[in-house]
């Protein structure tokens, strides 16, 4: 089996802030989050070169908006990628925390 066709796993890693993307035991891609209250900041999603057009950072974005879901919070997509993402998935949108005062509910 080669990396092209093995499964891609995401995983919750809460000790980095991050959600993580994995083939087998390589790092593949990640998207930072920092929880703060109510809100969760999504600063970045990064894929690694050789992975990137295989939906990975499609994947760690729902995986982390989903969390978000879960856990009743709202989001703030700090990154272009995310916010695109957002557009692109209208079912996620009333996840978007309206504003600064969104951050000390919760």
């Amino acid at each position: 089996m080669t990396a092209t066709n093995t499964p891609v796993t995401i995983v919750d890693a809460p000790s980095r802030g991050r959600f993580e993307a994995r083939i087998g035991t390589t790092l593949t891609g990640f998207a930072d989050y920092v929880r703060d209250g109510g809100v969760v900041h999504c600063p970045r999603v990064v894929v690694s070169r050789p992975f990137l057009g295989r939906g990975i950072g499609d994947r760690l974005a729902r995986a982390l908006l989903d969390d978000v879901r879960s856990r009743g919070l709202r989001a703030r997509p700090e990154c272009p990628f995310v916010e695109q993402w957002i557009e692109l998935h209208p079912e996620y949108r009333e996840l978007v925390a309206a504003g600064p005062e969104d951050s000390a509910a919760g």
